[in-house]
């Protein structure tokens, strides 16, 4: 029991020190003026923006309360956003409280093709506009 208790405080201690140190890089560091953040590959080879581009920009205004520029920047991160976090926030009291409850929206097949399509659809009408 003890053992499970440690791994479960390490997995904790580690995933707070690692959401910690990517909130503090995009807190002091710019994606757009800094070379060292990952750059599209899709952007890159084909010109257009794909539906991730301008997420770690958003990112970093979003850390800086600049919403309207964090919509601007990736529209659908922002939207998706609170989402995510509430998923990854489920699993993580999952994980530590040794409950396995689901959520069905989140494994709804419906709603899974729905939200891929709209990834697609996004990356396709922000080339468009």
């Amino acid at each position: 029991m003890a053992q499970i208790q440690k791994h479960k405080f390490f997995i904790l201690a580690l995933s707070i020190f690692i959401i910690g140190g990517i909130i503090s890089v995009f807190t002091y560091f710019n994606p757009s003026q800094h070379s060292f953040f990952y750059s599209c590959p899709i952007l890159k080879t084909t010109g257009y923006l794909c539906a991730g581009c301008g997420t770690q920009r958003a990112l970093h205004q979003l850390i800086h309360f600049n919403f309207i520029e964090a919509f601007r920047l990736n529209a659908l991160f922002v939207i998706s956003l609170p989402f995510l976090l509430f998923g990854i926030g489920w699993k993580f009291w999952n994980f530590l409280f040794d409950k396995k409850y689901r959520i069905p929206f989140f494994y709804n097949n419906k709603v899974i093709i729905s939200y891929t399509l709209i990834i697609f659809l996004f990356a396709i009408l922000r080339n468009l506009l």
